[in-house]
């Protein structure tokens, strides 16, 4: 991620400029849009630039040369405004979750993090992220897993939270670079570099890899999908989440049917399920 550096103290961007793309720039293209540029979220067949200054002129002369690609629309927020708010410190027992531009010292027995979301959504105030940060805490206080995966990484703070409280070898898995670039930021800002490796990959094509603890903050569609593989099958817990309730019945059925047992669930406004599930050893 480019742009101008922050200093403690002071937000990383005051606005943001987003445009719009229908096509897929390739890395190669991102040289050339300047160093207000902060990043490109791939989605499907579109591309959201990001600039921490107004780039247009800079948009519309890179896309003189892709024919293939067409700006769409262009938007302007603040940055609060894109994270919803979301950039004070956060408590959720037991993590002190605080971005690098305000003070560190919790005041209390937390175990902090420090989180630079960037432009990537993932700054704790979701539902499903912080039930999944509520069931890695529980799952290290019955058992510590040595090797975890955390699928769906985006800003990287499961799997970091996973490395603080005690993991020996987290491997954190996203499919969009933008997201793998950011979390691989804030590895390095938790000095988690020897812990945590971060990979740009399709969660199922990482499913087969042995591990203590999988944890899928993803699409149902997704989850579905991994629940069919032999090794995902054999892991031995999971933390499944993202889900609504139809899909959670169903997850919930298939779980079971794979030897799983929930062990804890949480639910937010009936709206949004997660699942900490733990693999029966029977004969």
């Amino acid at each position: 991620m480019t742009g101008t550096p922050h200093t403690e103290g002071s937000l990383p961007y005051q606005d943001l400029y987003v445009y719009l793309l229908n096509g897929v720039l390739r890395e190669i293209d991102e040289a050339s849009l300047g160093n207000g540029f902060l990043g490109n979220w791939v989605e499907g067949e579109s591309s959201f630039l990001f600039f921490s200054k107004p780039s247009r002129r800079l948009v519309t002369r890179l896309l003189s040369a892709r024919p293939d690609i067409e700006l769409e629309s262009d938007y302007r927020f603040t940055y609060e405004e894109w994270q919803g708010g979301g950039l004070d410190p956060l408590t959720i027992d037991p993590f002190f979750i605080v971005p690098p531009w305000v003070e560190r010292d919790s005041g209390q027995d937390l175990i902090t993090i420090i989180l630079d979301p960037g432009v990537v959504f993932g700054n704790c105030l979701h539902p499903t992220t912080r039930a999944c940060l509520r069931a890695i805490s529980l799952v290290a206080r019955d058992t510590q897993p040595a090797r975890v995966i955390d699928l769906g990484t985006g800003t990287g703070i499961l799997a970091l939270a996973a490395a603080r409280l005690g993991a020996q070898e987290v491997l954190a898995v996203d499919m969009n670079p933008l997201c793998v670039r950011t979390a691989a930021r804030n590895v390095a800002l938790n000095r988690l570099n020897g812990i945590i490796h971060v990979i740009e990959a399709r969660a199922e094509d990482v499913a087969d890899r042995p591990a203590d603890l999988i944890v899928a903050n993803i699409h149902y569609a997704v989850i579905s999908r991994l629940l069919e593989k032999s090794a995902f099958q054999k892991s031995g817990r999971l933390i499944l989440s993202g889900l609504m309730r139809s899909q959670y019945r169903d997850i919930i059925a298939r779980l079971k049917q794979y030897r799983f047992q929930p062990l804890h669930e949480w639910e937010h406004d009936m709206t949004w399920f997660t699942v900490l599930a733990r693999r029966e050893l029977r004969p």
